[in-house]
């Protein structure tokens, strides 16, 4: 039997990128949330954002090491795998992963340092301004990042010569038709992701009843933050669709299993997509819906995958069924935080919320991962069969001398060493969820913050009850 050199590669990038966007989807959302607590410190003196801060500073710096580690595998293995892709894009996209290294992993890196080792070297407030260079950071890596695959979802502001892509327009690059929706879908998304993990450590942490305080405050920001970010995310959900309409009709037909162009379509709950006879067997459909969500017209036209030549069809069922456990996370998420909100108009979030609660955001601590996982299965494979939408071919981008036994083998080796490597980092990062906010952190907070001792005991006492 032959091995395709093109499917292992695939199935190598594939495992490769789908450990490594486990990472930035925590550390996004975590470097803005370390900033908030180091501003809330500096601003307030209270003990307790400085104890929460540096709780989540050393999780923090692990899940950065274990981005860095599988980052530098990324280039190394496009390089490897992609050197007919790299060859025909790199006029546009390596300048693109250059700024996002320049601007921000030296941020990231540089102020990093800061926020480990300068609390009792630098002022306060140069303590927080560090928090945020290393949130700007994070936020730079997803902007160029972002940029460079939406360019090849949707390219614009370009030249094809000779086989290769010239950029003409470098704001048409960055800020092509797709970007605006991807990067705030995405990066609300990891805000989100984030949350969730602070909202299920939190309620640990109270249900231990060892860290009360700095659970208690965990879980009443998070959930704020979450009031306010799961709703958006229907929203910003819905516009990324109306441009995947607009500019991807196949990787949306895909998605909604829509083989036959037509008016007024039936939003299809479940189904069984059947790629060979062109139907849906099984369908479970809710009629009109479908046109009324993705075109907001109940008589809106929705086109079909018949549309396209076969050759240029994506595949059905993976995008089909991850965008459904991806909707089925967001509503999850709604549900929680809904039952969060009446909790705690009740009252009921102000002391000890009750044990069934708690052990629901335990559970639903995994499940940004999740969705952001489904959704990039959802946006990577629906845009195939091309590496450049509609311009670059997958089977033409990959390196011409490899095979398919190349690939394998390499691609046990990587499997090899992230099993080692998550499972590692992820005992390192429950290890200090179980620690807790030390004793010692709490006794060395007045004087590594720099503060007079006096005023920091009375911000204590006039807040020691933590946020509500």
């Amino acid at each position: 039997m032959s091995l395709d050199p093109v499917f292992f590669s695939r199935l190598q990038f594939a495992w490769v990128i789908g450990w490594h966007i486990l990472l930035p989807a925590f550390t996004v959302g975590m470097g803005a949330f370390i900033a908030v607590l180091e501003g809330f410190h500096f601003i307030t003196g209270r003990p307790i954002y400085l104890r929460v801060s540096m709780f989540w500073i050393k999780i923090f710096s692990i899940a950065f090491g274990m981005g860095v580690v599988t980052g530098v595998i990324m280039p190394f293995q496009i390089g490897t795998n992609w050197s007919r892709y790299t060859d025909a894009t790199a006029n546009v996209l390596s300048p693109l992963f250059a700024y996002e290294g320049l601007t921000a992993f030296f941020l990231e890196a540089g102020f990093l340092g800061v926020l480990l080792f300068g609390r009792k070297l630098v002022p306060p407030w140069a303590h927080f301004a560090a928090a945020l260079m290393v949130c700007l950071g994070t936020l730079l890596s997803s902007f160029w990042i972002l940029a460079a695959n939406s360019w090849m979802q949707t390219p614009a502001g370009y030249e094809i010569i000779d086989g290769r892509f010239f950029p003409t327009d470098w704001l048409q690059v960055i800020f092509n038709p797709s970007f605006p929706s991807r990067i705030a879908h995405t990066v609300v998304a990891f805000f989100i992701t984030t949350s969730f993990v602070v909202l299920g450590v939190g309620a640990y942490l109270m249900k231990r009843q060892r860290f009360p305080e700095e659970g208690r405050t965990m879980l009443s920001m998070a959930l704020w933050l979450l009031t306010f970010l799961v709703p958006l995310q229907f929203f910003l959900g819905d516009h990324h669709g109306l441009n995947t309409r607009e500019h991807q009709p196949a990787k949306l037909a895909a998605i909604e299993a829509r083989w036959e162009t037509g008016r007024g379509v039936p939003l299809t709950l479940f189904a069984l997509p059947d790629a060979k006879g062109e139907k849906n067997r099984y369908a479970i459909e809710i009629p009109l819906l479908g046109s009324l969500i993705l075109t907001h017209d109940i008589d809106g036209e929705v086109k079909g995958l018949k549309d396209f030549p076969a050759d240029q069809r994506p595949p059905v069922a993976i995008p089909f069924f991850a965008f459904r456990i991806m909707v089925g996370c967001a509503v999850a998420m709604l549900a929680v935080v809904a039952l969060g909100g009446w909790l705690r108009w009740r009252g009921e979030l102000k002391l000890t919320p009750p044990p069934l609660f708690l052990l629901l955001c335990q559970i639903a601590t995994p499940i940004g991962f999740i969705a952001v996982i489904a959704g990039w299965v959802v946006t990577e494979v629906g845009r195939q069969p091309w590496t450049v939408y509609g311009l670059l071919r997958t089977a033409d981008s990959v390196s011409p001398s490899l095979t398919g036994s190349n690939v394998l083998t390499s691609l046990i080796a990587y499997m090899l060493v992230y099993l080692f490597i998550y499972p590692s980092g992820v005992l390192l990062m429950w290890r200090a969820v179980k620690k807790g906010p030390t004793a010692s952190e709490e006794g060395n907070a007045t004087i590594e913050a720099g503060r007079p001792l006096a005023p920091v005991l009375a911000g204590a006492n006039l807040g020691g009850s933590g946020a509500k």
